[in-house]
């Protein structure tokens, strides 16, 4: 049993992956950048694609890389943005909801690498992440925010009053606003790694 854990350890930090993951947190950081505001949440909710490199990872070499580079990814952004706007916030929620997209999905494909199941899997791992940002934006992350600015909790739900009138409380915000700003970030990285997945693996393996 031990011996086979540590092959299985030596394999997860391998040369060849330790660089794959390296190459993939650096396209992660730089796809951080290329972030922009959507018209269905307030401007705080930056649309990027930075969780792109960690599913393409996590299907290549397993959950844990996913999880290293989506660590590395915020731990970049920390360090090279030390003023950054959301306090830390923002950066830890971005790492807690990418573990969430990025293990589910790397732990179903990983039993059965095919087309049809890394569909299947980037659909339930996109709706866990997208209900459980709803769930941790109403309970963690919101409040977090609002008492590191010194923003009461109703101005921020004003925010999104601003975009669709009838939200007025926490409940309305997330499922009118967070919900669907989630679920369109899932859907759009998701097609994308069904198109260049195979492509890619092809060039980390060949890291060997």
């Amino acid at each position: 049993m031990s011996e086979t854990t540590n092959n299985k350890s030596k394999k997860i930090f391998s040369t060849r992956n330790i660089v794959s993951c390296a190459m993939l947190s650096a396209c992660a950081i730089i796809l951080t950048y290329l972030e922009f505001p959507t018209f269905i949440a307030p401007s705080f909710y930056r649309f990027n694609i930075s969780d792109l490199p960690a599913l393409i990872g996590g299907f290549a070499m397993g959950p844990v890389a996913g999880v290293v580079i989506e660590f590395i990814k915020s731990l970049a952004m920390l360090i090279v943005n030390p003023a950054n706007p959301t306090m830390g916030i923002g950066e830890l929620s971005n790492f807690v909801l990418g573990c969430i997209y990025v293990v589910p999905a790397a732990l179903i494909y990983r039993s059965n690498k095919t087309k049809g199941r890394a569909v299947i899997s980037l659909v339930v791992g996109g709706l866990l992440m997208s209900v459980l940002a709803a769930v941790l934006n109403a309970f963690v992350m919101i409040p977090l925010y609002s008492t590191a600015f010194n923003l009461p909790v109703d101005s921020i739900i004003k925010m999104g009053s601003a975009i669709f009138p009838f939200v007025d409380n926490m409940f309305k915000f997330c499922l009118v606003c967070v919900l669907p700003f989630n679920i369109i970030k899932a859907i759009v990285v998701s097609v994308i790694t069904i198109f260049i997945y195979k492509p890619l693996s092809v060039l980390i393996k060949g890291l060997n």
